[in-house]
């Protein structure tokens, strides 16, 4: 454990520190030449100083995400989730960083679910976002929704990366990246899946991997309660006592 915390903050300091060096790069820039600058480079570096800014603050909430989780802290408001616009949402905040992929949507269900909508969206943008970060070659993420008697079932599947059945249950410790060639030029703090799982569970949802060889290809299954059928065992419930 030692090792993967010192890992950790190695990892952490590099992520830290690439953003930053662009945000100061390019701010510079734009200060020691402002005048000689076009409206599209302006425009340019504009875009990209707000997009490394985000991947700082992202980071920061993981961290601050982490805190929370390993306090036992449970701040969940769970309410009636159209889970459809959920993943619409997602996959349009993921799309912008991934403007040239192609995230294929297919919709087998039109149920709510019962889910705190925030937490739920961070969930599916760090599955989506962890999709796309290994369909470089590809191109290509497909994302279904479908039912499975009392819950919705959401998939997010990945092709060109596979992982070992080793590693299923590994990948959703904290601070953990698995050792292949990617590792060194994907970004990752090892904290992404932690953060996923852990919310999930305080939902009373889950996630499971699966993953092969031919094609090669990973996906990532959530599940989650759907609402009416929730909605009637709570009432059951309340009727009883």
């Amino acid at each position: 454990m030692d090792d993967i915390k010192e890992e950790f903050i190695s990892t952490l300091s590099h992520e830290i520190r690439t953003p930053l060096t662009s945000i100061r790069g390019f701010s510079k820039t734009m200060l020691d030449n402002w005048q000689s600058l076009d409206d599209e480079q302006k425009k340019k570096f504009l875009s990209i100083i707000a997009n490394q800014s985000q991947r700082l603050i992202n980071l920061v909430e993981n961290v601050l995400n982490v805190s929370k989780i390993d306090s036992g802290a449970n701040d969940n408001v769970l309410t009636k989730v159209d889970v459809i616009n959920a993943i619409n949402t997602a996959i349009a905040v993921v799309k912008a960083n991934y403007k040239d992929f192609d995230f294929n949507f297919t919709i087998c269900s039109k149920e709510s679910v019962l889910a705190d909508f925030n937490k739920l969206q961070q969930v599916l943008i760090n599955i989506l976002d962890n999709a796309a970060k290994y369909s470089k070659d590809s191109k290509k993420v497909e994302i279904s929704l479908k039912n499975d008697k009392n819950s919705a079932i959401i998939s997010v599947k990945n092709f060109g990366v596979s992982i070992d059945k080793k590693y299923f249950d590994k990948i959703f410790d904290k601070f953990y990246r698995i050792d292949t060639h990617l590792k060194s030029t994907t970004q990752g703090s090892g904290l992404g899946l932690y953060i996923t799982k852990h919310l999930l569970e305080g939902m009373g949802a889950g996630i499971k991997v699966k993953s092969g060889e031919n094609p090669k290809y990973c996906e990532f299954i959530v599940t989650l309660p759907l609402y009416e059928v929730e909605k009637a065992t709570l009432g059951a419930l309340k009727n009883t006592k």
